[in-house]
C-alpha cells in the first residue's frame, strides 16, 4: 500500500513565500565566503535544488498562498516561525490559528536574550517549538551556549527542532556533527530533540542514537522524498515507525507539488505512513494538550 490520502498532514517545516529571498538569509552573510553565495545565489544552498520556488509579486498575499497549497497538497496544519519581522507568519495565526502551529528560532549566540525570547514567545503566541540553526550560528549542538536555551525547553515543555549533518549553506559543518547530540540527549533526557536537514553522511549514527535516546526523532525537512536516506527509511519500517516525521521545505527550496508528488514512492510500510504524516508530530509537539 502506498501513501494514503485524507490523513490531515501535519507539515513541521513550512514558511511563507518573500519579494526578495536574499533578505532573508542576510543573516548568514557573516559566514559566507565564496562569490556565488555573496553575490549570485538567491538563497544559500541553491546549488543543490533545482526549481526553486518563485519569489512573490507585490500584489500577491503570500498567506494566501500557502493557504492554497495546504488546502490542494492535503496538509491539515503547517508548523511555521513567528517573532519580529515575521509579519505574514503572524497574521496566519491570528486568522487561522486551526492550520497554522507557532515556532520560535532561536540564536545560542544571544545569550539569556535567547531565553527571554522563548518565554515571550511562549506567553504571547503560545509557541509549540523552538527551532535552530547550529551552522548559521557557527555553535556546535553541544556548546555551552545551547544549554540554556536546552534548558528552558524543558520547562516549557517544548521540543527543539534542530539542523543535523552538513548544511546546505557554504559554511563549516563542525557544529552539527551528528554525534554531538548525544550529550545533549545524556544530560537532558527530558529534552525532546528533532533532528532536521538529513543528517547526512552520518544517518546511520542518527539511527543508532534514536534506538538509544527515547526522545530523540528525525524530520525529513529540506530533502526531496526521492532522496531520503535509506536508513531512515529501513529504520521507520521497522523500529522506528514513531520516529520519523514528515517535513517539507516549501517554499525555501521545494514545492509542495513536487514534494507530494515523489512522496507517492517513498517505500514506507502501511503502518508507517499515519504515523510519519501526521500522529509523530501530533505527539511530540503536543497538539492533544487542551491545556495549553
Amino acid at each position: 500500500m502506498g501513501m494514503p490520502t485524507g490523513i490531515g498532514i501535519i507539515d513541521t517545516m513550512v514558511g511563507f513565500p518573500s519579494r526578495n529571498r536574499r533578505e532573508v538569509y542576510r543573516f548568514l552573510a557573516p559566514h559566507l565566503r565564496d562569490r556565488e553565495s555573496l553575490e549570485e545565489f538567491r538563497f544559500p544552498a541553491e546549488y543543490l535544488f533545482k526549481d526553486v520556488p518563485p519569489d512573490l509579486e507585490d500584489d500577491v498575499d503570500p498567506v494566501a498562498v500557502v493557504l492554497d497549497n495546504l488546502d490542494r497538497f492535503g496538509i491539515e496544519k503547517a508548523m511555521v516561525g513567528v517573532g519580529p519581522g515575521r509579519d505574514d507568519a503572524l497574521r496566519a495565526l491570528k486568522d487561522h490559528p486551526d492550520r497554522f502551529i507557532p515556532s520560535a528560532a532561536v540564536d545560542p549566540n544571544d545569550g539569556m536574550d535567547a531565553v527571554r525570547f522563548l518565554v515571550e514567545m511562549s506567553e504571547t503566541h503560545g509557541i509549540r517549538a523552538a527551532t535552530t540553526f547550529p551552522a548559521g550560528a557557527q555553535v556546535p549542538i553541544n556548546d555551552k551556549r545551547y544549554y540554556p536555551i536546552y534548558a528552558k525547553c524543558v520547562e516549557l515543555d517544548i521540543p527543539i527542532f534542530v539542523c543535523a549533518g552538513v548544511p546546505g549553506p557554504r559554511v563549516p559543518m563542525a557544529p552539527q556533527k551528528v554525534e554531538l547530540i548525544d550529550e545533549v540527549c545524556w544530560f537532558f533526557p527530558e529534552l525532546r530533540f528533532v533532528m532536521r536537514h538529513g543528517a547526512e553522511p552520518w544517518t546511520d549514527l542518527a539511527v543508532k542514537l534514536m534506538l538509544k535516546w527515547p526522545n530523540l526523532y528525525y524530520s525529513t525537512s529540506a530533502f526531496a522524498p526521492k532522496y531520503y536516506p535509506k536508513a531512515i527509511i529501513d529504520y521507520a519500517n521497522t523500529r522506528g515507525a514513531d520516529k520519523i516525521i514528515y517535513a517539507g521545505y516549501y517554499p525555501m527550496g521545494l514545492t509542495l507539488e513536487r514534494i507530494m508528488r515523489e512522496l507517492r514512492d517513498v517505500p514506507f510500510a502501511e503502518h508507517v505512513w499515519p504515523r510519519f504524516l501526521r500522529d509523530n508530530a501530533r505527539e511530540v509537539l503536543k497538539l492533544d494538550d487542551r491545556s495549553r
